[in-house]
């Protein structure tokens, strides 16, 4: 069981792993505490955006849409690799998973299919939302999937997680494809490189 890491250990983690950070106005107190509980975390999940352009995706995970109030992760992974700080504390990026699916990040063992959303997932889960279409074809740029994979390390390392603990929303929620364009075994494999 692990308590969120505070701002400053979030960033000072992130930058740590070598991460350029750029701070989004008041992210340090912007979230979605009020809807419910944001802790215990027990991993990190992966998102793409279905976005182009760096500064509406930026603005858009940090607002929202009248559909879902933002902010919807705490950091954006743009294609040139930097993390753009947009919450601190519970957001709208998980949404109810498999309860399975929780328990086998937590023992850190293979995940389970997918199979149900019975399980608060923005209570438990840092999120990343990454800048693509995910249209299987918008590309992965190397400093984007070295970002990801340098933010997704440096939150296990904080908390003592191996790269078991890294999932994708595709993983956790049935019929979701998010993150689309890599494997997540390939994600966790660079996540494990950097954890050596």
């Amino acid at each position: 069981m692990s308590a969120p890491l505070s701002a400053d250990r979030f960033i000072a983690a992130l930058r740590a792993e070598g991460l350029t950070v750029v701070e989004v106005g008041d992210w340090r107190t912007r979230n979605r505490n009020h809807k419910g509980p944001w802790g215990p975390v027990h991993g990190v999940m992966l998102h793409h955006t279905v976005t182009r352009g760096t500064a509406y995706t930026v603005q858009l995970c940090r607002d929202g849409d009248a559909d879902l109030p933002g902010p919807l992760c705490h950091g954006v992974i743009s294609k040139d690799g930097r993390v753009h700080l947009v919450g601190h504390g519970r957001t709208n990026h998980a949404g109810a998973g498999d309860s399975d699916v929780l328990a086998a990040v937590i023992a850190e063992k293979r995940l389970p299919p997918d199979q149900h959303a019975n399980t608060d997932g923005n209570r438990h889960f840092y999120g990343f939302e990454c800048e693509n279409l995910g249209d299987g074809e918008d590309p992965w740029p190397a400093p984007q999937l070295d970002a990801m994979a340098r933010a997704a390390a440096a939150l296990c390392r904080a908390h003592g997680w191996t790269a078991r603990s890294v999932i994708g929303h595709l993983e956790w929620r049935p019929g979701k494809i998010d993150p689309k364009g890599f494997t997540m075994a390939s994600m966790r494999t660079r996540v494990e490189e950097r954890l050596k």
